[in-house]
């Protein structure tokens, strides 16, 4: 069984962005066999194949992208990736009716113990929940000056043996950790070395120290300009060692609350390909105002935005795709948003075959209307049931 959606703007990584011709994917065995624009999408119609007319589902001058990758998530739905591998399922589910294909569960931090027993249910969650690719560590390597809505108790150094214990077993694609803490260097040569991405975050990093974790093997950036210290003219700090790095991709939560819409702009124009649109969402997304929690801490939702008591932000209450619609109402062309929500984080994870058109990448698709609402999303060439 093949499908073929025709008639849409393709836009994102190996789409033809220079042209304005409307464009087609074919999609085979659960992967990208062709793209191309025009009618050349008839060559491959056949008895066997699905042709979707993009117009039928999406109205007019509709958009075909690859689908999101969000990187880092908590939750959704009422739920947390930290309340176990059902819980997974349907944030996942949740995130993937929105257009998010691929996702990363974030654990925020935790005593060793719990932290292993929830590593554990979301590997086991890997084996049903399709698009989810393992688990983002958001501590509890982080530095007490920059916890964020993180609970100080469960902060701790960096340990080498702290550090296999979480990840060797195996499931962990990406731990967030402060450089400048003891132990913090050594730390991120020890994780990459077991297979999951460095991200520098939650951290009084200077700019020394930044550079000296990049040189480590650090390639990655958590929620650029949030729990750090702000960029300045003699003191560059972490996020000028990050600016001027081009090995390293910077994150960037786009729901106008942890970023003004021009800092975001910004950031895209001075790390032009380097930037990774994320959620940081909670399981307030979805759900409204109203009280919920993280990390064992209350958290209270008004008007969208989550907060701790003491009014610290408490992650987002975003899906991606509402993410690209607010960085494009901030100037960012609609091209250049879906790159960072696609195949800019799968490219910091090391993800070839996602967030792309190309051929040979992951039959992972989503449809938006004239609006950029999200009308069709397909998952391994499959077309997903949405509310």
């Amino acid at each position: 069984m093949q499908t073929i959606i025709h008639s849409a703007r393709l836009r994102g990584a190996g789409a033809p962005v220079a042209s304005g011709e409307v464009g087609w994917v074919l999609v085979r065995d659960g992967a990208i066999a062709a793209a191309g624009t025009g009618s050349g999408w008839r060559e491959f119609a056949a008895p066997e194949t699905e042709a979707v007319d993009a117009r039928d589902l999406a109205g007019p001058d509709p958009l075909l992208t690859p689908g999101l990758v969000d990187i880092h998530d908590h939750g959704a739905a009422g739920r947390l990736h930290a309340d176990g591998a059902a819980a997974s399922a349907d944030i996942a589910a949740f995130h993937a009716a929105a257009g998010t294909t691929r996702i990363v569960a974030s654990l925020v931090s935790a005593d060793l113990d719990r932290l292993a027993l929830q590593l554990d249910e979301i590997r086991a969650a890997q084996r049903f929940v399709p698009g989810l690719l393992g688990a983002h560590l958001e501590g509890p390597f982080l530095a007490p000056t920059r916890g964020g809505a993180h609970d100080r108790s469960s902060l701790q150094r960096p340990t080498g043996a702290a550090v296999e214990r979480l990840l060797k077993p195996g499931g962990v694609v990406q731990v967030t950790l402060a450089p400048e803490l003891p132990g913090g260097l050594e730390a991120i040569s020890q994780i990459v070395a077991l297979g999951a991405v460095a991200a520098v975050g939650h951290s009084d990093a200077d700019f020394d120290t930044a550079r000296a974790a990049f040189d480590a093997g650090a390639t990655l950036v958590t929620h650029a300009f949030n729990a750090m210290p702000p960029l300045h003219h003699r003191q560059p700090g972490l996020l000028g060692a990050a600016l001027d790095d081009p090995r390293v991709t910077l994150e960037a939560i786009p729901d106008r609350v942890h970023l003004h819409p021009t800092v975001l702009s910004l950031l895209f124009r001075a790390a032009p390909g380097r930037v990774a649109l994320v959620t940081d969402a909670t399981a307030a997304a979805g759900v409204g105002d109203g009280p919920t929690s993280l990390g064992g801490l209350p958290v209270d939702v008004r008007d969208g935005v989550a907060t701790l008591a003491n009014g610290t932000i408490a992650g987002s209450s975003i899906t991606l795709s509402e993410g690209i619609r607010r960085a494009v109402a901030a100037g960012i062309p609609f091209h250049d948003a879906v790159v960072a929500a696609s195949a800019t984080p799968a490219r910091a994870l090391g993800r070839e075959r996602m967030g792309t058109l190309e051929p040979g990448a992951l039959g992972d698709l989503v449809l938006w209307d004239a609006s950029l609402d999200v009308r069709a999303v397909w998952q391994d060439g499959r077309r997903l049931e949405r509310p």
